[in-house]
């Protein structure tokens, strides 16, 4: 992660919400616990790049990718063509379609069957204990170039009040987040805002290390 990122209100307003909810312990997970929609699988040249969770990615792993679930969460994916079913772990996130619910690794796309994408249904199963308060941004914008990824922040910063970049290791882009929401509700109303204004809008879970 490039250590020159920039600063913004963003970053203190996240971690007094870290420090407000540090003493409380929960046990949570996402709001939306079963999931359809359309499911992508990613291979080289991912494998052996960092996620987001920091591990190496394994594409021989039973693995996935999500937007919003909680690193960590275990989901039971079943392909809704043939009915072949498996379970994997989020230690990424991911994808960044239109329409997209999750990015499986190759060894999971196999066990269904799957060799594009396909129609799946998710069932979360299990979800890590965690002391942070959940919070949401809105993609609106991945770049490989900072320079033109930062003028859209700059852009938003002035129109919304809170937003910054994040650095993707597993496809080297700078993403553009907008806003720090506190339950998908009001993320998904400002995603619906900015889809209409600035483009393809994705609502993702904010992590520790954005």
């Amino acid at each position: 992660m490039s250590s020159n990122k920039p600063v913004s209100v963003f970053s203190c307003v996240l971690v007094a919400v870290v420090f407000l909810t540090s003493c409380t312990k929960k046990s949570s997970g996402p709001i939306r616990t079963t999931q359809v929609g359309i499911a992508s699988w990613y291979g080289h040249p991912f494998h052996g790049r960092l996620t987001a969770s920091g591990e190496i990615y394994d594409m021989e792993k039973m693995t996935a990718a999500h937007r919003t679930f909680a690193l960590g969460t275990v989901v039971h994916v079943e392909n809704l063509v043939n009915k072949q079913t498996v379970e994997v772990r989020i230690n990424d996130r991911g994808p960044f379609v239109r329409d997209r619910i999750i990015d499986l690794s190759h060894a999971a796309a196999q066990a269904i069957s799957m060799e594009g994408i396909t129609n799946v249904r998710l069932e979360v199963i299990r979800t890590p204990p965690t002391r942070v308060a959940e919070m949401y941004a809105v993609q609106i914008g991945a770049f490989s170039e900072r320079l033109e990824a930062d003028d859209l922040r700059a852009r938003m910063e002035r129109k919304y009040g809170t937003a910054r970049l994040a650095f993707r290791d597993r496809d080297e882009t700078w993403r553009v987040l907008v806003g720090i929401q506190p339950n998908l509700e009001s993320a998904d109303a400002l995603a619906l805002q900015l889809d209409k204004e600035a483009g393809p809008a994705f609502v993702v879970l904010i992590d520790s290390a954005q």
